[in-house]
Parts: C-alpha cells; sequence; structure tokens
C-alpha cells in the first residue's frame, strides 16, 4: 500500500486513477526530470536520471492497477481465478503473490500477515481465496503466463 500511496502522490492522484490524466502527467513529468535536459557534471542530472526511472516505474505500477486495465483483462483474470487453481504463493509484508496453474501470476495488496496465516491454515485455499484475497484488495498481473506443452 505503500508504494501505491507513493505513486499516487507522485502523479497527484487523488481517488481512482484515469489512464487519460494519468497519461498526460507522466508526459510533463518526464519532459520535466529527462535526464538529457541536464548537462553532464550537473549536480542535478543524476537526480533527473533517478526521477525519471521513478516515474516511468510509478507509470507503469498505476497503468497496471487502474480500473480500466482491470476492466480489460476481467475475462481472463476471472477465468484464471475460477478454472485454475493456485499453484504458488508468496507472502511479504503486506504483498501476496499468486502464481497460478496456468503460469500467471498476481500481486495483491494489503494483505495482513492475519489474512495470509489464516489462507495458509484453510483446509481450501483456492475456496479461501476466491472468498477473502480476489474481491477484497488490489490487484495486479506481473508476470505473463508461460504456455504449458
Amino acid at each position: 500500500m505503500k508504494r501505491i500511496n507513493e505513486y499516487k502522490k507522485l502523479f497527484g492522484v487523488e481517488k481512482e486513477i484515469d489512464l487519460a490524466t494519468l497519461k498526460k502527467t507522466y508526459r510533463n513529468l518526464v519532459k520535466e526530470w529527462h535526464p538529457d535536459k541536464f548537462q553532464d557534471g550537473d549536480v542535478l542530472k543524476v537526480e533527473a536520471e533517478l526521477q525519471s526511472r521513478r516515474i516511468i516505474d510509478g507509470y507503469h505500477f498505476l497503468v497496471s492497477i487502474a480500473p480500466e486495465t482491470h476492466a480489460t483483462n476481467l475475462e481472463a483474470y476471472t477465468e484464471t481465478i475460477n478454472v485454475a487453481g493456485i499453484a504458488d504463493y508468496h507472502h511479504k509484508g503486506l504483498l501476496l503473490e499468486i502464481t497460478f496453474v496456468d503460469g500467471s501470476t498476481y500481486e495483491y495488496f494489503g494483505v495482513t500477515p492475519n489474512v495470509y496465516q489464516k489462507m495458509i491454515n484453510s483446509d481450501k485455499i483456492n475456496r479461501f481465496a476466491k472468498r477473502a484475497i480476489y474481491p477484497n484488495y488490489i490487484y495486479r498481473k506481473t508476470k505473463k503466463s508461460t504456455e504449458v506443452v
């Protein structure tokens, strides 16, 4: 959640992410912080390089969790969570990463250690995730599906 809030603050997003507004803000920030604007040896050149990487990362991250992106990918996501079982999962801090049998991987943000413990102690992990994880947490797809031969 810290990462989400940090990127929202960087782009001036207060509530829901609007892709058109986000893209416009992204372009303006890139213009402002592009490293080529600064001379070699300029103190701000190093800061601009770091800031431009942060802007690019933040943009791609916010696009991946935007409601418009979720709506576009809803059919594939729904199929994954309903048909493919959970192959693997990792929890660190408030981030739960679930890899499905179909090869796709999703990150769920804000999952507390208490909820994670309940999930791993559940006798039916898929069922628990469908009821307690998927509908309640912000998510994003992180890795492409791999073809199973």
